[in-house]
Protein backbone atom coordinates (compact mmCIF):
# COMPACT_ATOMS: atom_id res chain seq x y z
CA UNK A 1 0.00 0.00 0.00
CA UNK A 2 2.94 2.22 0.59
CA UNK A 3 4.01 1.92 -3.45
CA UNK A 4 -0.15 3.15 -4.06
CA UNK A 5 0.59 5.87 -1.87
CA UNK A 6 4.26 7.30 -3.17
CA UNK A 7 2.70 7.10 -6.78
CA UNK A 8 -0.69 8.91 -6.28
CA UNK A 9 1.57 11.67 -4.47
CA UNK A 10 3.67 11.43 -7.35
CA UNK A 11 1.33 12.07 -10.02
CA UNK A 12 -0.77 15.30 -7.52
CA UNK A 13 2.39 16.44 -7.42
CA UNK A 14 3.29 15.96 -11.14
CA UNK A 15 0.12 17.55 -12.10
CA UNK A 16 -0.09 20.57 -9.46
CA UNK A 17 3.56 21.32 -10.78
CA UNK A 18 3.43 21.19 -14.10
CA UNK A 19 -0.08 23.15 -14.64
CA UNK A 20 1.73 25.77 -11.60
CA UNK A 21 4.91 26.19 -14.22
CA UNK A 22 2.91 26.22 -17.43
CA UNK A 23 0.47 28.55 -16.24
CA UNK A 24 2.46 31.26 -13.69
CA UNK A 25 5.94 31.14 -15.36
CA UNK A 26 6.32 29.54 -19.48
CA UNK A 27 3.32 31.54 -20.40
CA UNK A 28 3.43 34.49 -18.68
CA UNK A 29 7.44 34.57 -19.84
CA UNK A 30 6.45 33.59 -23.98
CA UNK A 31 3.80 36.97 -23.81
CA UNK A 32 6.11 39.29 -22.53
CA UNK A 33 9.18 37.76 -24.85
CA UNK A 34 7.56 37.48 -28.07
CA UNK A 35 4.83 38.87 -30.19
CA UNK A 36 0.94 37.94 -29.07
CA UNK A 37 1.12 35.60 -32.48
CA UNK A 38 4.42 33.91 -32.26
CA UNK A 39 3.58 33.40 -28.13
CA UNK A 40 -0.24 32.30 -28.68
CA UNK A 41 1.26 29.78 -31.73
CA UNK A 42 3.96 28.81 -29.09
CA UNK A 43 1.28 28.07 -26.14
CA UNK A 44 -1.24 26.46 -28.79
CA UNK A 45 1.47 23.85 -29.53
CA UNK A 46 1.81 23.10 -25.86
CA UNK A 47 -1.91 22.80 -24.79
CA UNK A 48 -2.89 19.20 -26.32
CA UNK A 49 0.16 17.75 -24.42
CA UNK A 50 -0.46 20.06 -21.38
CA UNK A 51 -4.14 19.28 -20.46
CA UNK A 52 -3.04 15.76 -21.54
CA UNK A 53 -0.92 15.11 -19.01
CA UNK A 54 -3.55 16.41 -16.36
CA UNK A 55 -5.53 13.64 -17.76
CA UNK A 56 -3.12 10.82 -17.10
CA UNK A 57 -1.95 12.50 -13.76
CA UNK A 58 -5.42 12.94 -12.70
CA UNK A 59 -6.75 9.27 -13.50
CA UNK A 60 -3.23 7.76 -11.99
CA UNK A 61 -3.93 9.63 -8.76
CA UNK A 62 -7.64 8.85 -8.94
CA UNK A 63 -7.03 5.10 -9.34
CA UNK A 64 -4.64 5.22 -6.49
CA UNK A 65 -6.77 7.14 -3.79
CA UNK A 66 -9.46 4.41 -4.73
CA UNK A 67 -7.34 1.35 -4.27
CA UNK A 68 -5.56 2.65 -1.17
CA UNK A 69 -9.27 4.29 0.42
CA UNK A 70 -11.54 1.67 -1.38
CA UNK A 71 -14.28 4.75 -1.65
CA UNK A 72 -15.17 7.32 -4.08
CA UNK A 73 -16.63 9.69 -1.92
CA UNK A 74 -13.87 10.72 0.25
CA UNK A 75 -12.98 14.61 -0.11
CA UNK A 76 -9.44 13.99 -1.74
CA UNK A 77 -11.52 11.54 -4.31
CA UNK A 78 -14.22 14.24 -4.68
CA UNK A 79 -11.54 16.49 -5.45
CA UNK A 80 -9.91 14.31 -8.08
CA UNK A 81 -12.77 13.38 -9.77
CA UNK A 82 -14.40 17.18 -10.40
CA UNK A 83 -10.85 18.42 -11.47
CA UNK A 84 -10.06 15.46 -13.40
CA UNK A 85 -13.30 16.09 -15.65
CA UNK A 86 -12.28 20.16 -15.58
CA UNK A 87 -9.04 18.74 -17.83
CA UNK A 88 -10.77 16.22 -19.36
CA UNK A 89 -13.02 18.93 -20.69
CA UNK A 90 -10.34 21.48 -21.62
CA UNK A 91 -8.30 18.03 -23.32
CA UNK A 92 -11.69 17.06 -25.54
CA UNK A 93 -13.57 19.97 -26.09
CA UNK A 94 -12.00 23.66 -25.06
CA UNK A 95 -8.86 23.24 -26.79
CA UNK A 96 -10.22 21.40 -29.82
CA UNK A 97 -12.36 24.23 -30.21
CA UNK A 98 -9.87 26.93 -29.72
CA UNK A 99 -7.68 25.82 -31.88
CA UNK A 100 -9.87 25.72 -34.30
CA UNK A 101 -10.62 29.21 -34.22
CA UNK A 102 -6.93 30.59 -33.61
CA UNK A 103 -6.62 28.94 -36.96
CA UNK A 104 -9.71 30.91 -38.37
CA UNK A 105 -8.67 34.19 -36.76
CA UNK A 106 -5.21 33.52 -38.30
CA UNK A 107 -3.52 36.76 -36.44
CA UNK A 108 -4.39 38.36 -33.01
CA UNK A 109 -2.33 41.34 -33.71
CA UNK A 110 -4.21 42.29 -36.94
CA UNK A 111 -7.88 40.94 -35.97
CA UNK A 112 -9.91 43.81 -33.90
CA UNK A 113 -10.94 42.33 -30.86
CA UNK A 114 -14.79 42.59 -31.62
CA UNK A 115 -14.81 40.48 -34.32
CA UNK A 116 -17.08 37.84 -34.01
CA UNK A 117 -14.27 34.90 -34.06
CA UNK A 118 -11.86 36.58 -31.42
CA UNK A 119 -14.82 37.28 -29.17
CA UNK A 120 -16.09 33.21 -29.20
CA UNK A 121 -12.40 32.68 -28.63
CA UNK A 122 -12.05 35.13 -25.94
CA UNK A 123 -14.77 33.13 -24.50
CA UNK A 124 -12.84 29.84 -24.55
CA UNK A 125 -9.66 31.22 -23.00
CA UNK A 126 -11.90 32.53 -20.36
CA UNK A 127 -13.64 29.29 -19.60
CA UNK A 128 -10.12 27.29 -20.06
CA UNK A 129 -8.73 30.11 -17.60
CA UNK A 130 -11.27 29.15 -14.69
CA UNK A 131 -10.72 25.76 -15.59
CA UNK A 132 -6.76 26.36 -15.21
CA UNK A 133 -7.51 28.00 -12.03
CA UNK A 134 -9.75 25.67 -10.37
CA UNK A 135 -7.41 22.39 -11.37
CA UNK A 136 -4.46 24.44 -9.71
CA UNK A 137 -6.51 24.92 -6.44
CA UNK A 138 -7.31 21.50 -6.23
CA UNK A 139 -3.94 20.72 -6.66
CA UNK A 140 -3.35 22.57 -3.62
CA UNK A 141 -6.18 21.77 -1.97
CA UNK A 142 -5.26 17.70 -2.25
CA UNK A 143 -1.23 18.24 -1.63
CA UNK A 144 -3.08 19.87 1.94
CA UNK A 145 -4.63 16.77 2.31
CA UNK A 146 -1.58 14.49 1.95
Amino acid sequence: MQTVTIIYRLAVALWLGGAALFTFVLTPLLFRSESRDVAARIVGLFFPGYFRWGVVCGAIALICRIVRAGRVLEPSALILLVILMLVSFQAFYVEPQAAALKREIGSFETTSKDHPLRRQFSKLHGISAVCNLSVIVGGVALVALF
